[in-house]
């Protein structure tokens, strides 16, 4: 194995010399083998007199000279917050134990965007900060001001007093390419690994992982191997031209640290939602005004005469909204927007909720077995307006059972000597006077069934309580509290 491995990168390095001996002939334009000039034997040939070829070396000075242009524009942030909590075991879920307050601290990465303080970070970052700092590349620390944050991108606009900073350029995310090299540059970890450099590719683009789903968020991350750990949140993905195309947000991993898969807001994204906030105080979003009747599978296809196995069924269409006076109708089909295949609800509403209002978009349509072209004009989205109600949605569900849940992780698995894989659900609060509390639920127990149905997860339970849900109906709960499994049965 170790002579294959040498065998191998002989074979490089002599591709790379080969490479070198390759030249343009100007003349012929044709590609053609590097001619040696004739010389007599006496000759001498200066070093300064020989072409020179590319090489590892050169690649490498190439990395180098990109991380020192742009490692002084990323810089670290550390919070602070306040916080109180109940001491002693189980009192997070029973309520036992006197309230202390302790400082809670973070520690995070941004981006210098422009000469006069502006700084791009994640929102998760400074999300619920009392106070926060931001370190430079010299060691100067500056306290940090809150211009906007945006959970649902997760995207925050800093702001420090100070002047005349080193600034990265701005790229276009739209152009990576999968395959093309990028660096992650960080805090990963603590303060002292400060502006650490990492390397790798962009392994895949326009992911939707679902993080954001709780905020109605809109997901488009930039995949790469390059390696991101805890702090590395709000650092910089940098191309091969110095320019900075992702905001480096989140990790996939089992242990917790890097494992190869990591992700990126990309700069398109972020830089609309910094213009926005520093513009308007907050996100403006485009409005499309229109409901989702169905995604198109390749068995949707074939029953609806479709030529592509994708695209979005149109359902209720807002009268007077955008949708509506562009001419979309609904059973219309959308498959393109602008060009682009549409293959799913979540990527149109993350197009649409990224744009801005006012944009025109062009889409290609099928209408009972024809293809058209409509342009809509985007409007703006309100609050009152947006295309995905889960949180509204799941407000109303809590107050319908009289308690609220949350997914088991590791640290609640701990508190409440649970399995690290148990399944199901822990209850986080009982309404006083609810069915659910007279019958015995309590905070802190774990619910693994509804209706005799099996729950992994939050998104089962709400899934299985929703389809329970009417009016008077008398719902069933496998629970376990404590070492006991028991059932509990309540009216709505």
């Amino acid at each position: 194995m170790k002579k294959f491995r040498s065998s191998y990168l002989l074979l490089i390095l002599g591709g790379i010399l080969l490479v070198g001996l390759f030249t343009l002939d100007l003349k012929s334009e044709q590609a053609s083998v590097f001619s040696m000039p004739e010389f007599e034997s006496t000759t001498n040939i200066k070093a300064s007199d020989k072409k020179t070829s590319p090489s590892l070396q050169d690649f490498n000075d190439a990395i180098v000279n990109i991380a020192q242009e742009t490692k002084p524009t990323v810089v670290t942030i550390t919070t602070s917050q306040t916080v109180e909590r109940r001491s002693g075991p189980f009192a997070e879920f029973f309520g036992r134990g006197q309230t202390q307050e302790f400082e809670r601290h973070g520690l995070g990465s941004g981006v210098i965007v422009s000469g006069d303080g502006y700084i791009l970070t994640n929102a998760h970052v400074i999300e619920g900060a009392d106070e926060i700092q931001v370190k430079l590349y010299n060691d100067k620390t500056y306290d940090a001001e809150i211009v906007g944050s945006d959970p649902r991108t997760d995207i925050a606009v800093l702001n420090i007093n100070a002047s005349d900073l080193e600034v990265i350029e701005l790229g276009d995310s739209e152009k990576a390419r999968v395959g093309e090299l990028v660096l992650a540059i960080g805090s990963p970890l603590q303060k002292n690994l400060a502006q650490s450099v990492s390397i790798g590719i962009v392994s895949a683009k326009n992911r939707n992982i679902g993080i954001l789903r709780k905020q109605g968020g809109y997901e488009k991350f930039i995949q790469t191997d390059a390696a991101i750990n805890p702090g590395n949140s709000g650092g910089a993905m940098v191309n091969m031209n110095g320019e900075l195309i992702g905001i480096n947000s989140a990790i996939a991993s089992r242990s917790g640290g890097n494992e190869g898969v990591g992700f990126a807001v990309p700069i398109n994204i972020a830089k609309k939602v910094m213009k926005s906030i520093i513009k308007h105080g907050h996100v403006t979003r485009g409005y499309l005004g229109m409901r989702m009747a169905g995604e198109v599978d390749r068995v949707m296809a074939k029953a609806m005469d479709l030529d592509k196995p994708y695209g979005i069924i149109v359902g209720e269409v807002t009268e007077g909204d955008p949708a509506d006076k562009a001419g979309l109708k609904p059973d219309d089909v959308i498959q393109k927007m602008d060009g682009e295949p549409i293959k799913s609800w979540m990527q149109l509403r993350t197009a649409i909720g990224t744009a801005s209002p006012g944009d025109n978009v062009k889409f290609t349509v099928n209408r009972d077995g024809e293809t058209k072209e409509i342009t809509v004009t985007l409007g703006e989205e309100h609050e009152d307006e947006q295309s995905d109600n889960n949180q509204s949605s799941n407000k109303s569900l809590d107050e319908k059972i009289g308690f609220q849940v949350r997914d088991i992780n590791n640290q609640i698995a701990r508190q409440l000597d649970l399995k690290p894989d148990q399944d199901g659900v822990v209850v986080t609060r009982v309404n006083p006077g609810s069915s659910a509390q007279q019958q015995g639920l309590q905070k802190g127990a774990v619910i693994t069934k509804v209706n005799r149905q099996k729950i992994k997860d939050e998104a089962e339970f709400n899934k299985a309580i929703k389809e329970a849900v009417n009016e008077g109906d008398a719902i069933l709960l496998k629970v376990l509290m404590g070492s006991n499994s028991m059932y509990i049965a309540f009216e709505l």
